[in-house]
């Protein structure tokens, strides 16, 4: 890519990318590492990335109607798709973008316009599958002892956090802008990150991968609350034992006085429950949040019992006590002071056990970035930028990032989220303002386009595209459905 190079010394050139306005010198590349002086012209250092649709698996295709011109497509999406990635910037802004891509999909004349977004107002929200406590709600997440972002709410065996925007890029010290700007960009690029959390624990995070717990892989996110529990596996427990206690930092569920014992006609055990009791066989704050059993700070289940009551309880009674994840299990018989003592598990409770492990699904790290796609960006795909919100509001133009399918989200501007695992790798920079770099594609017909107000002017077949020198070719993720309008 050919941009401005007005010499600031003699063989330097100014890179017009980014605010930064680097000066180049020959053989080297600016602060972002993106831009090169290649002589005496600026040049994109990384290649432009087109997605083409391959066969991923091999072995022939069987058409599903006869027809003497099938090509054995089954779906008719187009093959080749120009992503944003390598493609360069529009700063300043007033500037067309980089690529406007004009293609047949099915005889409808389509066009693509590509640029890769500068971002001070991005982030990324992590969902990390796991039970164990990671922090209190609202507390700093740091990098590298810079704080980064901070810790949202609780969902259903995960804990979130919101890492990023504007604030901690821009609005702080350099160095914690820097160190967010680094933190973003690996997270996006599906490297690990150690992250630690005031008053809570270090984790290790990254995109597709079970996170890392103070030092502690997680294997599996739970099955379900303390409750929800009881009522998945009442009926395996029937009969082969008395009571049953399922430990969970939220919700505790006890099998004898839960709705699910009661249509059961399991007896009355005479168990006692520290913390407080909500529904009948529900209890909350059994123990404080933390890295044992069900995400509470215990070791020893018996620490949220209180006394048997005697008038119901009796010498013989069996307890089974486990985890939401079936990581921890004691099995427990009444002595004839109603003292429970800790003694081998019967098979077929072992089996219970394995049970909940097998329902519980693979604990991963999961990173969406998030950015608002401003006014100036718009400037480089329309001179009417609203027009260019409104058409994505009206469904009438798709947005993706690097190919990858995006949620825009309700309300004003263009606000959207993508799962970075979807991405070619390698799909985000950085400016040092500081700032991240993302891709972004807007996919409409012709005519949408030109009604837009669009760079008409600008617009090339997606042929003299595929033909640069420094074009580099990536098959389509299987997951990914083609972008389209």
């Amino acid at each position: 890519m050919v941009m401005e190079t007005t010499s600031a010394a003699i063989d330097k050139i100014r890179c017009d990318a980014c605010p930064v306005m680097c000066y180049i010198k020959p053989g080297a590349a600016g602060a972002c590492d993106r831009y090169a002086n290649h002589d005496g012209k600026l040049v994109r250092v990384d290649p432009h990335v087109i997605l083409e649709r391959t066969v991923s698996h091999g072995g022939k295709l069987v058409p599903f109607s006869r027809t003497e011109d099938w090509d054995g497509k089954i779906v008719h999406e187009p093959s080749t798709f120009v992503t944003a990635i390598g493609a360069g910037t529009t700063y300043p802004d007033y500037k067309p973008a980089p690529f406007i891509v004009s293609s047949e999909i099915d005889g409808v004349d389509m066009v693509t316009v590509v640029t890769e977004g500068i971002f001070s107002y991005c982030g990324i929200k992590v969902k990390i599958d796991t039970d164990r406590y990671l922090g209190p709600e609202t507390a700093t997440v740091r990098a590298q002892g810079e704080a980064v972002g901070h810790v949202t709410t609780s969902e259903y065996g995960s804990q979130m956090l919101s890492l990023g925007g504007v604030h901690h890029l821009t609005g702080g010290s350099k160095k914690e802008g820097r160190v967010t700007c680094d933190t973003l960009m690996d997270l996006a690029n599906c490297k690990a990150v150690e992250l630690t959390i005031d008053g809570g624990a270090s984790v290790v995070v990254q995109a597709g991968q079970p996170p890392i717990v103070n030092g502690v892989k997680e294997e599996r996110m739970r099955v379900g609350c303390g409750s929800a529990t009881i009522g998945m596996f009442a009926k395996q427990w029937h009969g082969k034992v008395d009571e049953v206690v399922v430990v969970d930092d939220h919700i505790t569920g006890v099998l004898s006085e839960h709705q699910a014992g009661k249509l059961l006609d399991i007896a009355d055990t005479g168990i006692k429950m520290k913390g407080r009791r909500s529904t009948p066989g529900r209890y909350f704050q059994v123990a404080d949040p933390g890295t044992g059993w069900g995400g509470t700070n215990i070791s020893d289940p018996l620490a949220i019992l209180g006394p048997f009551d005697a008038k119901e309880a009796r010498a013989g009674l069996s307890m089974l006590m486990v985890s939401t994840t079936g990581e921890h299990s004691s099995y427990y018989v009444l002595d004839e002071a109603l003292k429970p003592v800790e003694t081998e598990m019967p098979a077929d409770l072992k089996f219970s056990v394995e049970r909940i492990q097998e329902n519980c699904e693979p604990a991963l790290c999961t990173v969406l970035f998030m950015a608002g796609a401003g006014g100036s960006l718009r400037a480089g795909v329309t001179d009417n930028p609203v027009r260019l919100t409104r058409s994505v509001k009206d469904a009438l133009t798709r947005v993706t990032s690097g190919g990858a399918p995006v949620y825009v989200w309700p309300g004003g501007g263009i606000t959207y989220m993508v799962d970075v695992t979807q991405m070619p790798s390698g799909a985000f920079g950085y400016v040092p303002t500081p700032a991240l770099v993302a891709p972004i594609e807007f996919t409409m017909k012709l005519s949408d386009y030109a009604a837009l107000g669009g760079h008409m002017d600008y617009v090339k077949p997606l042929s003299e595209v595929q033909s640069g020198d420094d074009v580099r070719q990536l098959p389509w993720q299987n997951p990914i459905p083609g972008p389209r309008a």
